[in-house]
C-alpha cells in the first residue's frame, strides 16, 4: 500500500470510529424513548402514529406476538407494493408512459423490497415510474430497514432481560427508528447529495451527447433521495439499473465517500446500541 492507499482507509474507518459510540447513545435514547434532539422537531410524528395504532403503541409484546406484528406490518407492505407496481401505467408521475409492470417481475419486486433484500432484476429508470420508485420502492427502503433495526433492538433486550417474556413493542420501535433515526439522516444526506450533482427532478429525460458524437436519453426522477435512504438503510434498491455506479446517483469523489460511511453509520452505531 502506498501512502494515498492509506489515507483512504483511514478516511473510511476514522469517521466510523469517532461517529459509532455517539450514535450508540443516540440510538439508545431514541428507542428507549428518552429526550434527544430530533424529538421537538419530529414528536410529531409520533404522537400521530400512537393515535394511529392506538392502545396497542406502547404494550410490552412477547416474542410471538412482536414476530406476528411483524409480519402483518410486512405483508401489508407486500400488497401494496405489489398493487402499484402492475397498476403502474393507470398512475401519475409517469413521465415515461411506462407500461404496468409484469406480475412476475412486480411479485418478486414487492418480497424483495419488504424482506429488506432489495434484489432487481430490472433497471429502474426504464421499468418503474416515478411515483413508483418513491411510493414503493422509497418508502420500502424506509420501513423494511426500520423494520430490521427494530427486531435487532428487540433481540438486543431478549438478551439482556433474560428473566422476562416482554421484549418490547414492535410498532413503537418501528415508528422510533424510521422517524428519529432513518427520516432526519436521509435529508441530511439527500442535501449533501444534491449539492454534489446527484439528480432530483421530476423530468423526464435529458439529451446528452456521447464521447462518440451520438445522441443519448437518460431517464431523471426523485434520485437523491432514494440513494440516500438505499444507503443509510443499507437497502441497494437504487433508482437506476447500475445503482451507485451510474454518474447519476454519484458523480464525484465527495459523493462517492458521503455513500460509502453512510452505509455503514447505523450498523456502526448498533454495534454499540
Amino acid at each position: 500500500m502506498n501512502g494515498f492507499d492509506v489515507l483512504q482507509v483511514i478516511l473510511a474507518l476514522l469517521p466510523l470510529i469517532i461517529l459509532g459510540p455517539l450514535l450508540g447513545r443516540f440510538f439508545a435514547r431514541v428507542y428507549r424513548g428518552e429526550s434527544h434532539g430530533f424529538l421537538r422537531s419530529l414528536g410529531w410524528l409520533e404522537t400521530l402514529a400512537k393515535k394511529l395504532v392506538g392502545r396497542n403503541y406502547s404494550l410490552s409484546m412477547t416474542w410471538k406476538d412482536y414476530a406476528k406484528a411483524v409480519l402483518i406490518f410486512s405483508g401489508i407492505g407486500f400488497v401494496f407494493t405489489f398493487l402499484i407496481q402492475v397498476f403502474q401505467a393507470s398512475l401519475p408521475l409517469n413521465p415515461a408512459g411506462l407500461p404496468n409492470v409484469p406480475w412476475h417481475l412486480a411479485f418478486n419486486t414487492a418480497i424483495s423490497f419488504v424482506t429488506n433484500t432489495n434484489w432487481q432484476s430490472y433497471a429502474g429508470e426504464t421499468t418503474l415510474s416515478s411515483l413508483v420508485q418513491m411510493v414503493a420502492l422509497t418508502v420500502q427502503n424506509f420501513v423494511s430497514a426500520g423494520t430490521g433495526m427494530a427486531v435487532a433492538v428487540a433481540l438486543g433486550r431478549a438478551i439482556a432481560l433474560r428473566n422476562t417474556s416482554g421484549i418490547g413493542n414492535f410498532w413503537q420501535d418501528l415508528t422510533r427508528g424510521t422517524i428519529y433515526i432513518l427520516l432526519p439522516f436521509s435529508v441530511i444526506l439527500t442535501g449533501a447529495l444534491v449539492s454534489q450533482g446527484v439528480i432530483q427532478s421530476f423530468a423526464p429525460t435529458v439529451e446528452v451527447t456521447t464521447l462518440e458524437g451520438g445522441k443519448q436519453s437518460i431517464p431523471l426522477g426523485p434520485v437523491a433521495s432514494q440513494v440516500a435512504i438505499k444507503q443509510l438503510g443499507t437497502n441497494g434498491g437504487g433508482y437506476f439499473n447500475a445503482n451507485s455506479a451510474h454518474p447519476f446517483e454519484n458523480p464525484t469523489p465527495f459523493s462517492n465517500w458521503l455513500q460509502l460511511i453512510s452505509i455503514l453509520l447505523i450498523p456502526a452505531g448498533f454495534a454499540f446500541l
